[in-house]
């Protein structure tokens, strides 16, 4: 246990000096896993810069590189998800679930931290597990409407668990549950507009469109955005930001004349999301629960095109609080090839139409879940409630 002495130096008799808390956080698979989690640990950092933070994640997957980025160790798990279908993987999974266990055991065991912190994906089903069996706090952050598998069969085992969406209650125990959002990185509001036009190169008199499809990319608004392609460029004149995914992008910069679009950033992965949020003036974005929660955060108007191929349909149950709110429009997956250009013509040079839908998202944001979920763990390691 931590220890709470007073700070017997200090004028104000009520104020605690409190060791800095080790905490474990696991996260991983797609960056809807981890950014929560680097959120929260971002929140721990400010309260407590000696706070001992370290991640859990698998090396194969975007945590890490992440991770390290945002100033933050990692250890790894061997795991990967069990397909549905037969699979030369799924041979492996027993072995690597026996392994990740023990991975586990001798992680917890050597680091001893006071709480652990599961924001799902495969490395946080191990680790949890673990970590309750050897009575170490364990807190879950579920960050969609239908929650995740992991998360799911962690539920009996944790202590508290922290949602973004109502309806995640019905599949959750609900006394364990506190609705707080979901956490989303403060810096994501910490970049001037001048800074951020010139990390892209662009005007800023001229309209900018951001295309997000996830960390891994989605196929069917890539389809869309290439057949759209020339008409929002070069007859609208819009400034593009593409983030297309790692898997895609090989293809479509070969097929891309690059050199007729000198207003287009074709880009793998976007490292600078502040940069991209603040110069964006409309956003094509996937409806996952921290893409929807960053757009609310940074007031960005947006077009959500919700994934059909997601457990539960859960993205259309988080775009359809936005649309409903008059923060966003939906664009139905199917429709999207046909429609997408059109739909974003009628949007992004309509001022008052984007000025009102700022301000319904962020009308809809929870800036302080990060902040909540952090002030949880800290009673959790300690047992008492710090000020």
């Amino acid at each position: 246990m931590i220890a709470v002495t007073k700070d017997i130096s200090s004028t104000d008799t009520h104020t605690a000096a409190v060791s800095a808390p080790r905490v474990l956080i696991a996260a991983g698979g797609t960056g809807g896993h981890v950014y929560p989690g680097i959120a929260v640990a971002d929140a721990l950092r400010k309260r407590h810069p000696n706070a001992e933070i370290i991640f859990a994640g698998t090396k194969d997957r975007m945590e890490w590189q992440a991770v390290p980025k945002a100033g933050y160790r990692i250890q790894s798990i061997w795991i990967s998800g069990f397909h549905r279908r037969l699979t030369p993987q799924n041979l492996l999974f027993p072995i690597k679930l026996l392994t990740s266990l023990v991975q586990s055991y001798k992680m917890l065991r050597s680091l001893r931290p006071d709480a652990v912190l599961s924001c799902g994906g495969f490395a946080s089903g191990p680790v949890g597990w673990v970590a309750s069996k050897m009575n170490i706090p364990l807190i879950l952050q579920e960050q969609n409407s239908f929650p995740g598998i992991t998360n799911r069969m962690l539920a009996k085992h944790a202590d508290v668990i922290f949602t973004a969406f109502e309806d995640a209650s019905d599949h959750l125990p609900r006394e364990k549950i506190v609705l707080t959002g979901n956490p989303v990185r403060e810096s994501l509001n910490k970049i001037d507009r001048n800074s951020a036009f010139k990390h892209f190169d662009f005007k800023e008199t001229g309209p900018v469109l951001l295309i997000l499809g996830g960390s891994g990319g989605a196929k069917s608004i890539n389809k869309a955005v290439e057949r759209h392609l020339h008409l929002l460029h070069n007859e609208l004149g819009i400034q593009i930001i593409w983030q297309c995914g790692h898997r895609y992008y090989d293809e479509l910069s070969e097929r891309t004349d690059m050199d007729s679009l000198e207003n287009l950033r074709l880009l793998k992965f976007i490292d600078n999301m502040a940069a991209a949020y603040t110069v964006a003036d409309l956003v094509v974005s996937r409806a996952g629960a921290l893409s929807c929660s960053e757009l609310m955060l940074t007031g960005k108007p947006s077009v959500l095109i919700p994934s059909p191929n997601v457990a539960g349909d859960h993205q259309s149950k988080n775009a359809d609080s936005m649309v409903k709110e008059g923060a966003a429009v939906l664009l139905k997956d199917e429709k999207a090839e046909n429609q997408l250009a059109s739909v974003v013509e009628s949007l992004i040079f309509d001022k008052t139409k984007l000025d009102n839908m700022s301000r319904s998202a962020r009308l809809l944001a929870r800036p302080d879940a990060a902040v909540k979920i952090a002030k949880e763990i800290e009673q959790r390691s300690t047992g008492n409630r710090y000020e």
